[in-house]
């Protein structure tokens, strides 16, 4: 009796060889929850802002000088048809900018009824940390600032979470008059 295979049966040996011959699946490695924000500088401190609180990063763009308002407040500028206050964040912290305006940036904040640009020393682009690395405990900062900290993630250097939403609610950064 000879042994003839119907085309689907030919299949299923196909089929069956390929497993038994087919190279194992990668182990799968355990994934690391990271989280992101936008890196910058102000002075010789790391910041990191959640990515939902800025809207853009921009070069600091040409602006019109304001009279009547406090020192940190750097003016207005046009940004698309919108204007942009622009605000010196490292002034408005008791700072002074980097004199390198080449590194300078503004991080658009569009929160609420608050459309500002924080204009700070360097910006460093997305930034992501493991959450392990992430603490509540904050090393020592100035009363000014640190009700804008929300925790600290720990690299070389220790990166502060800064909330521009919560600075885009404070009193005394929405009052800007003399």
């Amino acid at each position: 009796m000879t042994d003839t295979h119907t085309p689907f049966q030919t299949l299923l040996d196909i089929d069956q060889r390929c497993r038994l011959l087919a190279a194992g699946l990668p182990l799968q490695q355990a994934a690391v929850q990271t989280w992101s924000g936008i890196g910058f500088r102000m002075g010789e401190r790391f910041f990191v802002a959640p990515m939902g609180e800025i809207g853009e990063v921009l070069h600091e763009p040409r602006h019109t000088l304001l009279p009547g308002v406090k020192n940190w407040v750097k003016g207005v500028a046009n940004v698309r048809g919108r204007l942009l206050p622009v605000m010196d964040l490292c002034g408005f912290f008791g700072n002074e900018l980097s004199p390198l305006r080449k590194k300078r940036r503004v991080l658009v904040v569009d929160h609420q009824d608050v459309f500002a640009g924080l204009t700070v020393d360097e910006v460093f682009g997305m930034q992501h940390f493991p959450v392990d690395t992430f603490s509540e405990r904050l090393p020592p900062l100035e009363a000014s600032i640190a009700p804008f900290i929300h925790g600290v993630f720990q690299r070389e250097q220790p990166w502060l979470v800064f909330s521009p939403h919560a600075l885009a609610q404070h009193q005394g950064f929405l009052d800007v008059a003399f």
